[in-house]
């Protein structure tokens, strides 16, 4: 079955237009009630949320679907996306739901949902859904209605999580740290988890009002830490997005790492450790440095398609304990059941110390190419590889780069948009190229 309304992270839209809106979130939740209820004895599902203002609307109106389908929800509030994932674990929910777009503005917003063990819903649990959307909605006799409640220590347990995936005799005295919370669900976590284990902590993105979420802060838009880390004199930074689940990092020279080079500085702790198995997962985006860098480690690569899940399912497909994006998705299942910035910033945190190397430091081994993503806006979703103007200019791309580049062409999961990708040894080379790729897509979709 072709699903109408799950793309590859659940739910997601603009507030006010179709799916997203309140009407349908009753209906959604409604139909998720009834294929959870029929799906096993537990009748409990979590509902947590960012801190975008719509969140309110429909956390009401889930909440009242699921109650005219007779299952009970226990309400978060704000909480990360990876938090809402541990508690209904912990809780022995039957699912859980995040209200949450992620690192989009505050005028888009979206539904994810989390199986009992805390990883992504699978796409025949999705159909079901949809199948349920397409009936009649109805409501179970009145002894029968779901009730609601609030877990009012929910933050306070997730922080106690975080702090349990580094050792217990471990801690971060002396580093002065400047943490990034884009406005977002994370504001009153994370930087509790790190003051608790030493680090002196200084604090932006920290004031959500409904509308500011990754609005100029946060894992997308690292520029403001990066100046308040210089500004300060920091021995790093870290970045989280609205929902809390990327994690891109600063050093102490005011330099960006990203999703990719922490994953080649866990993969490396891991393995010094003896703690990696399986290759390290990462997507058709994640940099050719990585992928030689690991390599030279004698660690293998796996590119899964773009989108955690995918990076989940090769993981689970390989027996890896760790995957990750270049955007900041990284999955440490040795420690938890999906992409969690805080619980990443943690393990690259411990290796800094048990090292006794700054962040600049342990990324050294790894040298990425220059890459260059252009994004293309579309009205409607095309098949890109049936466009022949298109593929032809792709073709020649890649015969200039040879095998020193790769070229990615692929439709967002998430956006309306065509994203371009280039690769290469030298940057004029792959900026023109990109240009040149993106130029072509640009006049097929607009002929």
């Amino acid at each position: 079955m072709n699903k109408e309304f799950f793309g590859t992270d659940g739910v997601r839209g603009r507030v006010g237009e179709y799916p997203i809106t309140p009407d349908f979130m009753l209906k959604l939740g409604w139909a998720a009630g009834r294929v959870f209820s029929r799906e096993g004895s537990q009748h409990n599902v979590l509902i947590g949320k960012d801190t975008r203002i719509s969140g309110y609307m429909f956390e009401s109106a889930l909440e009242a679907g699921l109650s005219a389908a007779g299952v009970n929800t226990q309400l978060l509030g704000p909480m990360p996306t990876p938090a809402i994932a541990y508690l209904t674990r912990t809780f022995r929910a039957r699912a859980g739901i995040v209200i949450s777009a992620s690192h989009n503005p505050y005028y888009d917003n979206g539904i994810k949902f989390f199986s009992q063990d805390g990883m992504k819903l699978p796409d025949e649990i999705e159909c079901k859904i949809e199948e349920q959307l397409g009936l009649p909605m109805t409501t179970v006799e009145s002894s029968r209605l779901g009730k609601a409640t609030r877990i009012e220590d929910a933050a306070g347990r997730y922080i106690e999580f975080c702090k349990s995936t580094v050792p217990s005799n471990l801690d971060f005295n002396g580093y002065k740290i400047v943490v990034d919370c884009a406005h977002g669900s994370t504001y009153h976590v994370a930087p509790p988890v790190f003051r608790e284990l030493g680090a002196e902590v200084i604090k932006i993105g920290t004031q959500p009002d409904g509308l500011n979420i990754n609005e100029g802060v946060g894992a997308t838009k690292p520029e403001k830490l990066r100046q308040t880390v210089l500004a300060e004199r920091a021995d790093f930074g870290i970045a989280l997005d609205g929902d809390g689940d990327r994690l891109i990092m600063v050093d102490e020279h005011g330099v960006i790492v990203d999703g990719d080079e922490l994953v080649y500085i866990i993969a490396r702790a891991r393995l010094n450790a003896g703690h990696l198995r399986g290759p390290v997962v990462g997507t058709l985006m994640s940099n050719l440095g990585m992928e030689h860098a690991l390599e030279d480690l004698g660690v293998v690569l796996k590119r899964a398609a773009v989108g955690d899940r995918y990076v989940m399912e090769m993981m689970l497909q390989y027996e890896s304990v760790l995957g990750g994006e270049s955007s900041g998705h990284i999955i440490c299942r040795d420690r938890t059941s999906t992409g969690d910035g805080i619980v990443a910033a943690l393990q690259v945190m411990t290796e800094m110390r048990q090292s006794g190397k700054t962040l600049s430091e342990l990324k050294q081994g790894m040298e990425k190419y220059p890459q260059k993503l252009i994004n293309v806006n579309i009205r409607e979703k095309v098949n890109i590889d049936e466009m022949a103007s298109i593929m032809m200019v792709k073709s020649e791309v890649e015969h200039e780069l040879g095998e020193s580049g790769r070229v990615l062409l692929r439709s967002s999961g998430t956006e309306p948009l065509i994203r371009v990708m280039v690769e290469g040894r030298e940057a004029d080379q792959v900026e023109s190229l990109a240009k040149r790729l993106a130029d072509a897509v640009s006049e097929a979709l607009a002929a």
